[in-house]
């Protein structure tokens, strides 16, 4: 099913919930991916996998919504693609952003104990909060 429709807007009725809640370009991003992806593939499991490979170049997944990033790149080192890409996501949260980045984030969302947390135990902090959220909200 197209994402986006003939007059080129995203189709919220089928987009990810996570989705619904941000801002039209991240929509809009992760729709004409898919779209493309769709009619290149035919398959939509991979769709999917290249829509949110698109959106997470641009956008970061805070809480429950996708805000943008403040610089474009793979947000982790399965993002980037390379030789060994079986490597774990880290679920939209930018990995690769600074640490300080990701304490004021885990902040936002008040995340406990993150003040004594390094960088890695943050993005996994982030990811955990980060689904909670969405499942409660889904």
């Amino acid at each position: 099913m197209p994402k986006l429709s003939s007059s080129g807007k995203p189709k919220k009725s089928e987009l990810p919930a996570t989705l619904k809640r941000s801002n039209g370009k991240a929509q809009r991003t992760f729709a004409k991916a898919y779209d493309s992806a769709m009619s290149e593939y035919n398959d939509e499991e991979r769709a999917h996998r290249v829509a949110y490979d698109a959106l997470k170049h641009t956008f970061e997944k805070v809480g429950d919504r996708w805000e943008p990033k403040s610089s474009p790149g793979p947000s982790d080192a399965q993002s980037e693609g390379g030789k060994s890409t079986a490597r774990r996501t880290a679920g939209g949260v930018d990995a690769n952003a600074t640490k300080d980045h990701l304490y004021k984030q885990a902040a936002r969302l008040q995340i406990p104990g993150r003040s004594s947390m390094n960088k890695n135990e943050l993005v996994d902090a982030l990811e955990r909060e980060s689904n909670r959220v969405t499942k409660k909200n889904a």
